[in-house]
């Protein structure tokens, strides 16, 4: 944990982020995504069978129960807090349906949009010490509020070649996933993007990963698109002197534990306040949540408590971290609210953990990491539609048009350009 000053930040190095794979990832990489688009699903019943310890015998399509046998497979409680989840996600993301639109002009010329969904999307799910399988609501749901046809899920096989039970669960809890696939890796990532004899070729591809799936990610982009390249998670609290030292650690914690290279900040005008911080996450408040190795590691290397001189130099940090998650805890978060430029997401009062966000409040927690927040925005229904531009003019603008339609194409040195706009006002060709 380290202790610096707002002026000390930039050269302490609060602000280096960034995506850079180590290279050895990335030729292990390049091997893995070569061999499945030769080999397709030989190759990766070779990497299941070298990477997970599973053999793909029966192929990589997975059966998912219907949901009522689904439902045993985790406790009621759980269950419940899942639909509760899904209700309120589809409530959310509905409401960022965008519509079509054509105008007509008063002279008879059209000009709009058409919004279409994506046909086919690929979404990833991990696997290994914390089966996100919230993440398949918080993906699939805005591909199927924006209208994706066909939304196929990959995720590790354990050992024994079946997926596990909160991914079937959580696959079963949402009808509209159409394809289930137990192949994992850089490997899923490529059968998604090129296809095999058993998976066919999606458009896009989302979903949280290790570093060889990011990387994965990276080298299949151009063939379809991704979501990001997702980097460790981030969380920066800004509070004041009022603020509750365990709601703030609680929240340091919270993004802690999930990877050992988490970034997780507090920046405070208030010296008690971070005082108090530090004496938590340095004892057994920290080591109540368990996963202490994974804690320890990204306390150490990750966690930053910012002394600042006022809230305002606060606010400042903040936008210039640019962290995916923000904690407003102070007096009177709400008037704050417009002085936060840069943030995947904001949570507003001590009563408002990041977890809601997470899970229950029905935002999408997938959200750009390592400063992107900058110029990228969290995953929502307009990532999984294309916006079509449709223009018709009529004869009447065409004649108003033609000159300065040719003015700037031969400005520009092109010449045929401005011939198509001056054979029409000359009138040549048919009605």
């Amino acid at each position: 944990m380290r202790r610096i000053t707002a002026n000390e930040a930039a050269a302490a190095g609060l602000y280096a982020r960034g995506w850079e794979p180590p290279a050895q990832a990335v030729a292990a990489v390049r091997s893995i995504v070569d061999a499945v688009r030769e080999r397709g699903d030989a190759a990766l019943a070779e990497y299941t069978r070298r990477f997970d310890g599973a053999e793909l015998a029966g192929g990589t399509r997975v059966s998912v129960p219907p949901y009522e046998e689904a439902k045993r497979l985790v406790s009621p409680e759980v269950a419940s807090a899942f639909e509760l989840a899904r209700a309120r996600i589809v409530t959310f993301h509905e409401r960022q349906r965008v519509q079509s639109q054509l105008q007509p002009e008063g002279d008879g010329s059209v000009s709009g949009w058409l919004v279409e969904p994506l046909r086919r999307v690929g979404l990833y799910v991990p696997g290994g010490s914390a089966v996100l399988s919230s993440s398949v609501l918080m993906n699939s749901i805005p591909a199927h509020v924006a209208g994706v046809a066909e939304i196929v899920v990959c995720s590790p096989p354990g050992r024994s070649g079946r997926l596990s039970d909160a991914v079937l669960f959580a696959c079963a809890l949402c009808p509209w996933i159409t394809e289930v696939h137990a192949v994992g890796g850089a490997q899923a990532i490529a059968a998604l993007a090129y296809g095999t004899q058993a998976i066919a070729p999606v458009e896009k591809i989302v979903g949280p990963g290790n570093v060889y799936v990011t990387e994965a990610k990276r080298q299949v982009y151009g063939t379809v698109g991704i979501d990001s390249l997702a980097g460790p998670s981030e969380v920066l609290v800004v509070a004041d002197e009022r603020a509750r030292p365990e709601f703030v650690a609680g929240e340091l914690l919270a993004q802690a534990e999930h990877d050992p290279r988490a970034r997780v900040v507090a920046a405070s005008p208030s010296r008690a306040l971070l005082n108090a911080v530090a004496a938590l996450l340095e004892g057994s408040f920290a080591r109540e949540t368990g996963r202490d190795e994974v804690l320890e590691a990204s306390l150490r290397d990750g966690a930053w408590l910012v002394d600042c001189d006022s809230l305002d130099q606060a606010i400042e940090v903040a936008n210039r971290f640019a962290p995916e998650h923000l904690s407003v805890q102070t007096g009177d978060p709400w008037r704050l609210l417009g002085c936060f430029r840069n943030a995947g997401a904001i949570f507003l009062g001590d009563w408002t953990p990041v977890a809601a966000g997470d899970y229950l409040a029905g935002s999408n927690h997938v959200l750009p990491t390592s400063g992107a927040a900058r110029y990228a925005s969290g995953l929502r229904v307009a990532d999984f539609t294309r916006t079509v531009s449709v223009v018709a003019y009529s004869r009447r603008r065409m004649a108003h048009d033609a000159v300065p339609l040719a003015a700037l194409a031969d400005f520009e040195g092109l010449r045929a350009h401005a011939r198509s706009a001056r054979i029409r006002a000359a009138g040549e060709g048919r009605e």
